[in-house]
């Protein structure tokens, strides 16, 4: 058998892997489809563009000397983020820093191509971390079993919470804000455009979604949840927030305040209070989530 021909099969091989692992996700999670439409990249504030999909966000902050690349949506994000950087007139390889709010497919799952694209260090919770490794949830992940696996993440550096991670000129802190995940985490950073500074906010998913088998008031494998759940809800009350971002768009209303800034109807994408909306919001859903569980026997 020819060199050629080795090449040839190897490559078929692999596409066919890959529609099949696309076939997958596209059976496991109906909304993926629309999550993954595509969505022109903008600028949100100062350093700060949005380089992610329809549905799933994945934010740039810029700097002469390199940029931070917060989530990554699905695998097959990936290469529409990679073209909405350079959409915007950077270099994917200029990427020095891959961060994530929570280790799930539709947030985690492009960061293994990013990573290889661009050589960037990516730096996670210890939770995470693992998830990363593995490719896919662990036991103590409310969704584990019914979570979709994704291309495993290596060299990932772990953090720790309240840290201050650099590319560059850009800063952004560490928030370890679990419930969601163990290892959930936001991050906070400032960005300016002149003299005019604003402090943003990237708050992980708060929702308390699980597997059928797992029930918060009851865990042994992840016994913290409810209290990790309240400290999040703390750090999102008590946060310096004078724009709110989230890893699904939709649950910050951000189309809406981009379309606003954009007929001229406001100045910018501040939300007065978004965080501590968030936050009630994200109380509430435990609250019924919790007393659910406690009516059943």
């Amino acid at each position: 058998m020819t060199k050629r021909l080795i090449a040839l099969l190897f490559l078929t091989s692999a596409s066919l892997h890959a529609q099949s692992d696309s076939a997958h996700r596209a059976a496991a999670c109906p909304p993926c489809a629309e999550w993954n439409a595509p969505h022109a990249p903008l600028k949100l504030f100062g350093n700060t563009y949005y380089v992610g999909t329809n549905g799933l966000s994945a934010i740039l902050l810029t700097s002469p000397g390199g940029h931070v690349l917060i989530d990554a949506g699905l695998p097959e994000s990936a290469e529409p983020i990679m073209q909405n950087i350079r959409a915007l007139g950077f270099r994917v390889e200029d990427v020095k820093l891959i961060v994530n709010s929570h280790a799930h497919y539709d947030h985690s799952g492009g960061i293994a191509s990013v990573q290889a694209a661009s050589h960037a260090e990516v730096a996670a919770s210890e939770p995470s971390a693992r998830e990363f490794r593995r490719g896919g949830a662990e036991p103590d992940d409310p969704q584990y079993g019914i979570a979709i696996d994704y291309p495993k993440i290596a060299n990932v550096r772990v953090i720790r919470d309240g840290e201050v991670l650099r590319a560059g000129s850009v800063a952004v802190t560490a928030h370890l804000t679990g419930g969601h995940t163990p290892g959930g985490t936001s991050w906070t950073w400032k960005s300016c455009e002149g003299a005019k500074c604003l402090d943003l906010v990237y708050a992980d998913s708060f929702t308390p979604i699980s597997a059928p088998n797992f029930f918060y008031t009851r865990t042994t494998t992840y016994p913290t949840a409810i209290a990790d759940f309240e400290k999040s809800h703390r750090f999102l009350e008590t946060a310096s927030c004078e724009m709110l971002i989230t890893p699904h768009p939709s649950a910050s209303q951000l189309w809406e305040r981009v379309k606003a800034r954009d007929t001229g109807a406001t100045t910018d994408l501040r939300a007065d209070g978004a965080c501590k909306r968030y936050a009630a919001t994200a109380r509430a859903s435990l609250a019924k989530r919790v007393a659910e569980e406690r009516a059943k026997p």
